[in-house]
């Protein structure tokens, strides 16, 4: 086994193995033509982002420059993705990204994991954990969310938040550790339980249920 099957199939892997180093280096190249194109280079910065990343679901994804990954191929985005300046994704695992997600500036995504015994980490053993993220996120500006997460749909995280656990769908959270401070619609809008367990969404009307501590589309 080669310690890029290694590496996607979630197994310790050397950091350092010469496959792997010509890979991140060929998509450096790549990376460093995607931040230098002009703005008026739409066509050619869809074209680049499609060869580039594992799946690209449609022509409506707009990723703000300055943009980095390390192997692209991990990356699949869903419909209408936009990310503004400074996405950085660390790929070493699968990174999941529903339809209609809304990224801010400067959100770091990660799969990378090291040990904490410094001995074992200085010999570039490592491993990745992939994340998931649901259909209508929104992720605020200096968001960090470390590997092995999974984010439900309809999710709004605030911005500077740490996400380390996985989070529900609905679900308002902010704060390092990231932490849940309320409920939100799938347009949004900040529900309000009553002593049954049931909410109403302002502007459409639409019913919710906590069940179980999660909220539910009823």
């Amino acid at each position: 086994m080669t310690e890029k099957e290694k590496m996607l199939s979630g197994m310790v892997y050397s950091a350092i193995d010469d496959q792997l180093l010509k890979e991140l280096n060929e998509v450096k190249e790549i990376i460093h033509e995607y931040n230098a194109l002009k703005p008026s280079q739409t066509l050619r910065r869809f074209q680049i982002l499609k060869d580039l990343l594992g799946h690209v679901a449609d022509d409506e994804i707009i990723v703000n420059q300055p943009f980095y990954c390390d192997y692209g191929k991990q990356i699949r985005v869903g419909k209408r993705f936009f990310a503004n300046f400074n996405l950085t994704i660390l790929d070493e695992a699968q990174v999941t990204i529903g339809d209609d997600c809304f990224i801010g500036p400067n959100v770091s995504i990660y799969t990378a994991c090291h040990s904490t015994d410094p001995v074992e980490r200085n010999t570039r053993l490592e491993w990745a954990d992939p994340v998931t993220i649901g259909d209508n996120v929104w992720i605020g500006g200096s968001v960090t969310i470390l590997p092995g997460v999974t984010i439900g749909n309809n999710v709004t995280i605030g911005a500077g938040s740490v996400v380390a656990k996985d989070v529900p769908a609905y679900a308002l959270m902010v704060g390092n550790p990231a932490r849940r401070v309320g409920w939100v619609s799938r347009h949004g809008e900040k529900l309000k339980f009553d002593k049954e367990g049931f909410a109403t969404c302002p502007s459409t009307g639409e019913k919710y249920q906590l069940i179980n501590d999660l909220c539910k589309l009823v």
